[in-house]
């Protein structure tokens, strides 16, 4: 007879399972399909989804480290790797809403263009200077003591702010990834924002913590009054470009 429990142990290992299914290409405990309300209930472990990504880019940075190899290609090699595990759906995501915001002239035209799945002018530079500077700011912490606590940190604490974005700022289409996943309840929200603050302090340190936790609020917000003027609302590419901005932020306030 299942207890109490139990059941409840179960269930927040159900929503782990959605979280770790809808932000990576990872699968944990039973073969599932991440729905629209299991992604919604199960926000709260965006943070230990971003946890586990980190995670292994920290270790292909160890591994290459450890191989002798520099910090600048140490760091391309662990960039590489959180992009493949999450199969560049933040990327992606950052690509389409700086093509949407920047080549749109109205909310249909940017919604359109953010549809498409070829890559503008705007996207591409985007992506390149994602890429630089989340490889630059660890190739610059270089040593693999300072490197794993960033990683983990960046990861953990970006994908911590998504719960509290879909909460406030409401889908921008009434179908797509964002609209199927729905609004977190609050509780949901609260929760994984507590943990990535946690896991941000614990890794940072608290007066670094704080420093970049403030920066990622300001970066959060700012990316929330865009969205809602230019598209009035968000949608998962905006997720993406979220998550891309706040990890960015986080590995930079790490290497002051």
């Amino acid at each position: 007879m299942i207890t109490f429990d139990e059941a409840w142990l179960k269930e927040r290992a159900g929503e782990l399972n959605a979280s770790i299914l809808f932000l990576t290409r990872l699968r944990y405990g039973p073969a599932a399909t991440a729905g629209g309300a299991a992604i919604a209930q199960g926000a709260w472990a965006f943070p230990i989804a971003g946890l586990i990504v980190g995670a292994i880019g920290a270790l292909v940075y160890w591994l290459a480290h450890r191989l002798g190899l520099p910090p600048l290609p140490c760091a391309a090699l662990s960039v590489a790797a959180t992009m493949l595990v999450t199969g560049c759906l933040h990327e992606d995501g950052l690509a389409d809403t700086i093509d949407g915001f920047g080549g749109g002239g109205t909310r249909e035209q940017k919604l359109e263009i953010m549809r498409d799945s070829r890559t503008g002018a705007y996207g591409v530079c985007a992506l390149v200077l994602a890429i630089v500077l989340r490889v630059s700011a660890l190739a610059s912490l270089a040593t693999p003591a300072l490197v794993v606590p960033a990683l983990l940190a960046a990861h953990a604490a970006a994908r911590g702010a998504l719960p509290a974005f879909m909460f406030f700022i409401p889908p921008a289409r009434s179908s797509g990834l964002s609209a199927a996943a729905g609004q977190p309840p609050g509780e949901s929200a609260g929760a994984a924002a507590v943990i990535g603050i946690m896991i941000l302090g614990l890794c940072v340190g608290p007066w670094l913590g704080l420093g970049a936790l403030l920066v990622l609020a300001v970066a959060t917000a700012v990316l929330a009054w865009l969205s809602l003027t230019q598209i009035e609302g968000q949608t998962g590419d905006v997720l993406g470009a979220v998550e891309q901005t706040g990890e960015i932020v986080v590995l930079l306030v790490a290497v002051i």
